[in-house]
């Protein structure tokens, strides 16, 4: 599963042609979450620094994440996002 950013402890990856609807999948020590790339809706547990610091990121990269979710199901080299400065 391929790496696209990393920020606060925080890995966000994407899996190649991964199930609908796009979504992309954050660890952070023992926990994942995953998160729609279109609502923002989470699955999972998650501190809630981290939370807030995926999500923020995730409004800040939402058309970048769209990019890598077309790339994923063609199979094309995932392009890395900025992480949350």
């Amino acid at each position: 599963m391929p790496e696209i950013s990393r920020f606060l402890g925080v890995i966000i990856r994407m899996h190649f042609r991964d199930h609908a609807p796009p979504h992309f999948h954050a660890h952070y020590g023992d926990f994942e979450i995953t998160v729609e790339v279109e609502g923002g809706v989470v699955t999972g547990k998650f501190p809630k620094r981290a939370l807030s610091a995926v999500l923020e990121w995730h409004d800040l990269n939402r058309a970048a994440l769209i990019e890598n979710w077309r790339r994923a199901q063609n199979r094309e080299t995932l392009l890395p996002i900025p992480p949350l400065e």
